[in-house]
């Protein structure tokens, strides 16, 4: 299928492009500001259906609106009335259609132009009222008060917010193409002459400046944002793409001693703590034992036999474990538990606990194995 995207170069344009080439799709003709206007004319006579992203946002003149919104919708809809081709035609548009600005308005008289093409030519016409969208590859102070959130809070800028209760709806990117790749396919999400996005999310201005900021206190702290909720998970995951280019890693403390190393390197209030531990040859560690704390121990790299006594009993269980094969070994509570560097190099042992470590209720008691 031959595909025109217009604002091909834009947010959600580079977005798609990106997804349709990774479905499979190589004839798009991707038409922006900069590109020649003559392949316009080509691009409508052959092509078979018709993403209409391009549009006015934020111009410096007002007038602006109505000449990218309205203007260049009714220069594409003649071209492709010129060239008799009834291909489908899906146009983004805005919540803000429904609102009495310049802006609004513009994005109203371009969705009343398709629904008169349709009408005239019988067309299939797709218009999408978007909300707030955001995402990778989104511009601060342009396209969304999130990418504007993210940029300035991964840059060390301040965070403006006039309102912190101002409502939000919020669109994903990948939901946005997911679903302009369903329109596509003839299967779009509609409610009577307007199609949607079936996903989402709704936040106040002031609790998602918060979450935006607990992002950056991560690499202190060391937490992971709840990735069970679906906003939280998409907003980290924007957030990461604003990260400058030299700011993509940071440092994590190391407790070194002249048995080897302990770093933490993940600590959630939900899912518990992860680390790094790393053991000399011949060293031993642990030789204690937890009431309610339970870890999981897989060697990554190096040889090791972790051993286990039951609180009151004699018996001493062994598990012999290494590198070469990953393998993990749960501990659990009420035993008292060691590891032992048994090899001729460091024993690299990556460690989960269920809960993250409070020196004021620890819960680890010792007792030697």
């Amino acid at each position: 299928m031959k595909i025109l995207v217009t604002g091909a170069k834009g947010f959600v344009g580079k977005n798609l492009i990106a997804q349709l080439k990774n479905s499979g799709h190589t004839d798009i003709f991707e038409f922006d500001i900069e590109t020649d206007k003559s392949l316009l004319e080509k691009y409508t006579k052959e092509c078979e259906f018709v993403f209409h992203l391009a549009g006015v946002n934020r111009p410096k003149d007002e007038n602006e609106f109505m000449e990218g919104n309205f203007g260049f919708t009714s220069q594409l809809l003649n071209l492709l009335e010129k060239n008799n081709n009834r291909a489908p035609i899906l146009i983004a548009s805005t919540i803000q259609a429904e609102k009495d600005n310049p802006y609004g308005k513009s994005k109203k008289a371009g969705e009343d132009l398709l629904f008169a093409y349709s009408k005239v030519t019988g067309a299939k016409v797709l218009v999408y009222r978007f909300p707030n969208l955001f995402g990778k590859w989104s511009r601060p102070n342009y396209n969304t008060v999130v990418a504007t959130f993210c940029y300035n809070v991964a840059n060390g800028l301040q965070l403006q917010v006039n309102n912190p209760d101002t409502d939000l709806a919020l669109c994903y990117i990948d939901d946005v193409i997911n679903e302009l790749i369903r329109a596509l396919e003839g299967a779009e999400t509609r409610k009577d002459k307007y199609c949607y996005v079936p996903i989402v999310h709704n936040i106040k201005l002031g609790d998602l400046a918060e979450k935006i900021k607990s992002f950056k206190a991560g690499r202190t702290d060391l937490s992971i944002p709840n990735m069970g909720d679906e906003l939280t998970k998409k907003l980290y995951s924007t957030y990461l793409s604003f990260l400058p280019e030299d700011k993509f890693s940071y440092d994590l403390k190391m407790n070194c001693d002249n048995r080897g190393s302990f770093t933490e390197f993940i600590r959630t209030a939900e899912n518990g703590q992860v680390s790094v531990n790393v053991s000399k040859p011949g060293i031993t560690k642990g030789n204690h034992w937890h009431n309610t704390k339970n870890e999981k121990f897989m060697v990554v790299s190096g040889e090791a036999v972790i051993r286990f006594r039951k609180i009151g009993k004699d018996e001493i269980i062994e598990y012999r474990v290494n590198g070469d094969k990953f393998e993990v070994v749960d501990i659990p509570i009420g035993y008292t538990h060691s590891i032992v560097n048994i090899g001729e190099k460091d024993l690299v042992t990556i460690m989960w606990v269920n809960e993250c470590f409070d020196p004021e209720n620890p819960d680890t008691f010792y007792l030697e194995v």
